[in-house]
């Protein structure tokens, strides 16, 4: 595994496990060599332009893989669990250009790489790796979309931000949403957007001691603004 910058990471606890939250907006997990991330929505820009959406940047999907690939070059990780929505829909995932396709399969090769279901890709893609509901693992369960009353689990979906003062400036940035029972995941992806963590959805989801843990240029805890 490379060095990982220390300064810049936020390491934590759930469940025993020893956790620590990239500014990139992955998830590491050195006791299992596994490399979470969350909400891809490859494709995004085609599904937008085949649906007559508002016309997106066509450098979306290798943008995506890229920073995927920094984070696997930082870590070393052999094992990577995405938390569905990985692609923006399955017509995105058989229209993926060929060029990200074999990206992809670069990144895949080695390693492996599960696909956790999401509500925009409920069926399998015709892709290498595995193709589940949900994954547990030692004390964690891995899903897409949070169990209220759940515990030890990580999950995805919501596509949290949360917004914080600085002296000079407010700022919004994609986050973490972390306290003792769970994890719920920012979108990794490109223009994939997000819900405020003082939606009622995430507050409700959330013990009132949780953190955001900013993504960026370090991943900055503070307590979750509601």
């Amino acid at each position: 595994m490379n060095a990982l910058d220390a300064p810049r990471t936020h390491a934590f606890n759930l469940a025993g496990a020893r956790l620590t939250a990239l500014p990139s907006g992955a998830l590491w997990w050195p006791g299992q060599d596994l490399l979470c991330v969350s909400d891809l929505h490859l494709g995004k820009a085609e599904r937008q332009a085949r649906r007559g959406g508002a016309p997106l940047p066509p450098y979306e999907s290798r943008d995506t893989l890229h920073r995927l690939s920094e984070a696997l070059d930082t870590t070393g990780a052999r094992h990577v669990v995405c938390l569905g929505d990985s692609f923006d829909d399955l017509a995105a995932a058989r229209a993926l250009p060929e060029a990200e396709r074999l990206m992809l399969a670069r990144l895949q090769a080695g390693r492996r790489w599960t696909w956790i279901e999401g509500n925009h890709d409920p069926g399998p893609v015709e892709l290498g790796g595995d193709h589940l509901a949900e994954l547990t693992l030692g004390p964690l369960t891995f899903r897409h979309i949070a169990q209220p009353g759940a515990r030890a689990e990580i999950s995805g979906h919501y596509h949290p931000k949360a917004r914080v003062r600085t002296r000079m400036r407010s700022i919004s940035r994609p986050a973490f949403l972390v306290d003792r029972d769970r994890v719920i995941m920012p979108a990794f992806g490109t223009f994939t957007g997000g819900l405020r963590s003082c939606s009622p959805d995430l507050s409700r989801l959330m013990r009132p001691e949780a953190l955001a843990i900013l993504t960026g240029p370090s991943a900055r805890p503070v307590p979750m603004p509601r």
